[in-house]
């Protein structure tokens, strides 16, 4: 079972929606001898894009990995790929596979360079602190244009883009690229679908320019090799091909620069030297640091190995339920080895759980294994409880790896079962389905009894009502779509609050005095802070006053929406030596926390997303209009190869049923992508609105 770590890759494909993302990894299962067929995403045939909802509509939902091999320089390379959904909605499947990922090629269009989700899972990849490649696609289309996207990279994702190839034509003449590294070109065959190239001399016409992006490339990375500055400035042709292939890969792996590719996926070019690439480039699990932990028994940190005789450490990304396995972990493996049958530790839960069985996962096929290593990428059956972002170690050496952060849900629908047997059913899908997606959450409204679901966007809820439709065969009424509103307050107030209740035999008694704020910069959730001085409060009640407060601030005094940060200092109090308890106090806070907010300028905050639409000229007025109108504030305005392309940041309540509106502006020419920006004040004409319909809503169900 042991292998060679650094002939091992773990890497995923992200990039905007329609960047090419499932095509690109389609072209590699079948280079790599894995599919004897292209799948296609339009003909619904993709090996990754394996539900029923994918298929229909051509997008990627969620993240599918498989395992291929590939020889490089005479020695056989592992791979394992996570291909990502591009939609903003599903940037949860993106967030978890990065988080876990060695290595990530950056996937951009020719024609659109840097669109906006580009910029969102280059992001995501910089807070991972993901080496990557990058590869401009779609090079035969119709205004493409590399060195554009080239550009666009380094001023909108402030990356440090090095090419490494350049194209031979463009749009209909593309028929190869220009190997900086070589010094040679290659031509694609179109008979054998790109199967086989010739390598042959540097065309005369393009010469001059790779002479130039040549020099361009070895100055980029000489600052990692002195050797290598020398013989550029003494006589750039001495320079061997693997001295240069040393510095990119060092280069790329400290994160400095990017080695950009080309080529044009649907039309099978370029897909085997972005294989060679990422052998050649991107770290293997031993070129990065050992990964840090804290220990739960001592709180110290502490550092795994990618050795398979080091302490088992693993952390699960995500969760599925198959329909014949039963509930999947899927999980990466960062130090020592499992094998089937045995018992780990969650040290979130802190207990044992059995792995019955290890799977290798091909999008949405199992293949057993006996057992699984470090550096490794698999999938588990057999576990009781295991959530996204669980830690899983040796039960006599624990460890505790950082978590996956998830972005909040901005928008919610009310569902109700169709008939009293849909139930049942649906309370058991909806939790299947939320621990699945840790951006999906349910919750039961109080004033109405209705089931509320929140997600990232309409498409998220609309895919995962589909699901429950098909795999779980429940039929669901739904309402109109909600904005996840939240609240905030904006001035400091001094409060005392006092909690007195006798009821025969032993009473209640808590009083308290607390100034609430609102939250210091940079800090988030329950700001907490214990002036309690002489003990006026003993110190047992004082975490009940706390979980008071956090409790409290899920429902806002406004119109019931939670609270994201509050400051609460606890300055003064006293108790009664047999009346108070734990629970007093924390009644008390609840109340505290309920007159102090009516007095600190509670303030209702709406979500705004950034929205960008790519639109021909003459339909640009109209569309501006119609951003205005939706309370829209432009952010910019420029042009893409003939179309004029608009940044605004709006207002979410305002952007329901867009889509539609678009295509009637633009009689279908235009396209628009929308993602979530930040929370901002609500006006107060629109505030009162939401405010008055929430207590509408509770007078009438009480």
């Amino acid at each position: 079972m042991s292998q060679d770590l650094t002939l091992t890759r773990n890497i995923g494909i992200m990039a905007h929606i329609d960047a090419g993302k499932t095509t690109t990894t389609e072209r590699v299962l079948y280079y790599a001898g894995v599919n004897y067929k292209i799948g296609e995403v339009h003909e619904g045939t993709a090996t990754m894009d394996w539900m029923a909802q994918e298929q229909e509509r051509g997008i990627t939902i969620t993240s599918a990995a498989t395992r291929v091999h590939w020889d490089y320089k005479g020695l056989k390379f592992k791979i394992n790929i996570i291909d990502t959904p591009g939609h903003v909605d599903f940037t949860a499947e993106v967030e978890r596979s990065l988080r876990v990922l060695d290595g990530a090629v950056g996937l951009f269009c020719a024609v659109g360079g840097v669109e906006p989700q580009s910029e969102t899972v280059w992001r995501q990849a910089n807070k991972y602190h993901v080496p990557r490649i990058a590869f401009v696609n779609k090079m035969d289309r119709a205004g493409a244009d590399f060195f554009n996207a080239v550009k666009e990279m380094k001023e909108k994702l402030g990356a440090n883009p090095v090419p490494i190839q350049i194209p031979i034509g463009a749009e209909d003449t593309f028929q190869g690229v220009v190997d900086l590294v070589k010094n040679k070109a290659i031509v694609w065959h179109k008979e054998d679908l790109g199967s086989s190239y010739d390598v042959i001399e540097i065309p005369a016409d393009l010469k001059e320019s790779a002479a130039e992006w040549r020099g361009k490339m070895v100055e980029s990375i000489a600052e990692f090799d002195d050797k290598l500055m020398e013989k550029f400035f003494e006589n750039p042709d001495s320079i061997s091909e693997d001295e240069i292939l040393t510095a990119l890969r060092k280069a790329t792996i400290a994160m400095a620069i990017t080695p950009v590719l080309c080529g044009a996926s649907f039309k099978n070019k370029g897909i085997q030297t972005l294989l060679d690439a990422v052998m050649a480039f991107l770290p293997s699990p031993l070129d990065l640091p050992p990964v840090k932990g804290t220990n739960p028994d001592t709180g110290g940190e502490e550092e795994r190995r990618p050795d398979p005789k080091d302490h088992f450490c693993a952390l699960a990304f995500k969760i599925t339920t198959d329909p014949f396995v039963g509930r999947l972990a899927y999980f990466r493996v960062y130090s020592g080895t499992l094998a089937a049958g045995s018992y780990v530790l969650n040290t979130r839960t802190n207990n044992k759980e059995r792995i019955s069985r290890i799977f290798q996962m091909h999008a949405n096929k199992q293949i057993p294994i006996e057992g699984i290593e470090a550096g490794d990428i698999g999938a588990a059956v057999g576990f009781k409880e295991i959530r996204t972002g669980d830690t899983l170690c040796e039960e006599k050496f624990p460890l505790k790896l950082e978590s996956i952060i998830f972005p909040e849900p901005v928008i919610s629908i009310a569902v109700e079962p169709k008939t009293q047997a849909d139930l049942e059913k649906m309370g058991v899908a909806l939790s299947k389905l939320a621990e699945e997606d840790p951006t999906f959450r349910i919750k039961t409204d109080e004033d109405s009894g209705q089931t509320v679901l929140s997600g990232m966007g309409e498409l998220h809820l609309e895919i995962l009502l589909d699901r429950m439709k098909r795999e779980f065969k429940v039929e669901c009424n739904q309402g109109a779509p909600q904005v996840a509103y939240k609240e905030a307050i904006t001035r400091e107030v001094e409060h005392r609050e006092l909690y007195k209740k006798q009821t025969g035999g032993r009473g209640k008694f808590a009083d308290m005095k607390v100034v609430i704020s609102p939250v210091d910069e940079g800090k988030t959730g329950l700001q907490f802070e214990n002036e309690i001085t002489g003990g006026n409060i003993p110190r047992e009640y004082i975490p009940a006053v706390e979980k008071g407060f956090k409790a409290s601030m899920t429902n806002g005094v406004l119109a019931g929406y939670p609270l994201d940060s509050l400051k609460v200092r606890l300055i003064d109090g006293s108790y009664h030596e047999v009346d108070s308890d734990s629970l007093s106090f924390e009644i008390c806070a609840r109340t505290a926390y309920r007159e102090a907010l009516k007095k600190a300028g509670p303030i209702l905050l709406e979500p705004i997303m950034k929205v960008e639409v790519v639109t021909p000229e003459e339909y640009m007025g109209d569309i501006v209009g119609d951003l205005n109108k939706r309370r829209g504030q432009m952010q910019g305005m420029d042009s893409r190869h003939g179309a004029r392309v608009i940044d605004a940041l709006v207002p979410l309540s305002e952007m329901f049923g867009y889509v539609t509106t678009l295509r009637t502006l633009s009689s279908g020419r235009a396209s628009s992508t929308m993602e979530f920006s930040h929370y901002a004040t609500t006006p107060k004409n629109i505030a009162d609105e939401v405010i008055a319909k929430a207590q509408g809503k509770k007078a009438v169900n009480a």
